[in-house]
């Protein structure tokens, strides 16, 4: 009985595509066109980022978002993947950092820490979480 079956007949497994509630998608939209902006921009050395976010004046409301971008490459030991603004498609790594700044702000450091450390090199975790924290705070105010 299995010979008889035809290529066309099996589909594949599609996974179901995360879904965000609309508040949260606006967040990933907005954190897309700052992916965008800082793929030219220079990339920046993690810890010299997040020392300068914590001495300087937070002058701009994105510098988190900003700093992680830049610095992304060198934690995750690769480029992520963002796509456009508005694409209804979620890619891992906007799944991944969604549900980081969800747990952030919903205080579950638990989760956070779990997926920190699923994704990002050891010396790079305490850097990420706190620019993640930066997001879900600035996620909050929107």
């Amino acid at each position: 009985m299995l010979a008889k079956l035809h290529h066309a007949e099996i589909q594949p497994i599609r996974q179901p595509e995360p879904g965000l509630p609309d508040p949260w998608r606006g967040v990933l939209n907005r954190l897309r066109v700052i992916a965008l902006r800082c793929r030219v921009a220079a990339q920046t050395d993690l810890f010299h980022a997040c020392a300068l976010i914590s001495t300087g004046d937070r002058a701009d409301e994105d510098i988190h978002a900003q700093a992680l971008f830049k610095c992304l490459r060198e934690a995750l030991g690769r480029r992520g993947v963002f796509y456009r603004p508005g694409t209804a498609e979620v890619s891992f790594d906007e799944a991944w950092l969604m549900r980081a700044v969800i747990a952030a702000s919903q205080g579950d450091g638990d989760s956070l820490t779990f997926l920190v450390r699923s994704r990002v090199q050891f010396n790079h975790q305490r850097q990420i979480a706190f620019l993640i924290k930066g997001i879900a705070r600035r996620s909050s105010q929107l």
